[in-house]
């Protein structure tokens, strides 16, 4: 545990913010993904970091920390019972898909403001939300459950091909697979059930839903007193079927949809139907031939550098708002402005070992903003199912509308597959 200056448990103090899980991303370097929303953060309040390994990169924004023994809620509460020990503690916010529950159950019996674990738990379960979101009126794909591969093939034949298998409990697309036909059932109830996460418990009960075609975008969002709010919407990229991997998002600052009222709405009702009354989220929304139909809720701040793409878009830091909400503020007014920024992943196109990965320099680019290495000579990148995020790299960059920023993306990422020494893997 870091040494914290005790002044500041004085009530006259601004207080400090606990933040949960900022680093636990397994294997993963989680500082080019995630530093921009712990910045934002550090700019609202004195931060504590609680979380399943030391800090390295956070430690210019924290004023101390502690180390999580385990990812039970036990250890969850030993944690915060010993942060709040330290500082005067008046919030807390959790990035984590995998500490979030008992980050949720934590904060709610300190009686800090936040959605509750009630909620979390109901945006987490996949099944409990078809539920409550199938209850609520909203439009939803017809959904079961399969606990073999067996029953799989019966719910697959009633829902009707193809059908898309989830694990209930996960994210990022982890084990979420496309099933097209009978011969494809036994090993795609194979790959649903071996995917995981640390920190949520494995089952064998996934489930299954129609499969929905359409575009599909995320929204990050606040929920305050019924209230719901979008900041930034980012436009989907996937990988190859039958899997569901994100290879990137574009984000237009001034997008239409940010003041569609039917989008909001909907929204606004399946937070409701969750429970979710308190805090940013991050959803997940296709539009179908049955309109737009809410994929999940996530009862956290968007990953994968969507918090960058906000601030690059708009200004928006969504750090600073989820600090203030940690805190039971209330959150800012969005902010509106033209522009598109896009972020697209640098993918092992099989399984491979890097030898040697350049990336462009933006000085050579006009509207190229950042090119990432997130790896080093002698990783392993294998293709999913064995790695979901499996990723070299990525690229950011600007573009006066969405055509002319996937356009750059396309030319640098092809540049950049002609650059790579790799050595494939048996």
């Amino acid at each position: 545990m870091e040494n914290a200056d005790r002044s500041t448990g004085d009530p006259a103090s601004p207080g400090v913010l606990l933040v949960i899980g900022m680093g636990s991303l397994g294997d993963r370097d989680s500082s080019p993904y995630r530093e921009t929303l712990l910045a934002g953060m550090a700019r609202r309040y004195p931060l504590w970091l609680i979380d399943t390994e030391e800090p390295t990169w956070q430690l210019p924004y924290a004023i101390g920390s502690t180390l999580l023994t385990g990812r039970g809620i036990a250890h969850m509460h030993q944690a915060v019972r010993e942060a709040t020990a330290q500082c005067n503690v008046i919030g807390a916010s959790c990035p984590d898909e995998g500490l979030l529950l008992p980050a949720a159950i934590a904060v709610e019996a300190l009686g800090l403001p936040g959605a509750g674990g009630e909620a979390v738990a109901a945006c987490r379960d996949k099944k409990l939300s078809r539920e409550r979101l199938t209850a609520a009126g909203l439009p939803q794909p017809r959904h079961s459950t399969a606990s073999s591969a067996e029953e799989l093939a019966d719910v697959a034949a009633d829902l009707g091909y193809p059908v898309v298998l989830k694990p209930r409990a996960l994210g990022g697309s982890a084990g979420v697979i496309k099933v097209s036909n009978p011969d494809e059932v036994a090993n795609a109830y194979a790959v649903a059930t071996a995917a995981s996460y640390p920190g949520i418990e494995h089952s064998a009960n996934i489930v299954v839903e129609q499969y929905l075609d359409g575009p599909e975008i995320s929204i990050d969002g606040s929920m305050f007193e019924g209230n719901y709010q979008a900041y930034t919407i980012a436009h989907k990229e996937l990988g190859e079927p039958p899997y569901f991997v994100e290879t990137g998002h574009v984000v237009t600052g001034d997008d239409p949809l940010l003041e569609d009222t039917e989008l909001h709405g909907i929204l606004e009702r399946a937070h409701k139907a969750l429970g979710f009354d308190h805090g940013l989220t991050h959803s997940e929304i296709k539009f179908t031939r049955i309109g737009p139909v809410v994929i999940e809720i996530n009862g956290r701040p968007g990953g994968d550098n969507i918090p960058r793409l906000a601030l690059l878009s708009t200004g928006t830091d969504l750090g600073w708002i989820a600090a203030g909400m940690a805190a039971g503020l209330a959150p800012e007014p969005p902010v509106r402005r033209p522009g598109t920024v896009g972020l697209r992943f640098l993918r092992p196109e099989r399984n491979s070992r890097l030898v040697e990965f350049p990336v462009p320099d933006p000085a050579d680019y006009p509207g190229l903003v950042e090119a990432k290495v997130v790896v080093k000579p002698g990783d392993k990148l294998r293709t999913p199912p064995a790695q979901y995020t499996a990723r070299y790299g990525f690229l950011i960059a600007k573009g006066a509308d969405p055509q002319s920023c996937r356009a750059l993306l396309d030319q640098l990422e092809a540049e950049v597959a002609d650059t790579i020494q790799s050595e494939p893997l048996s």
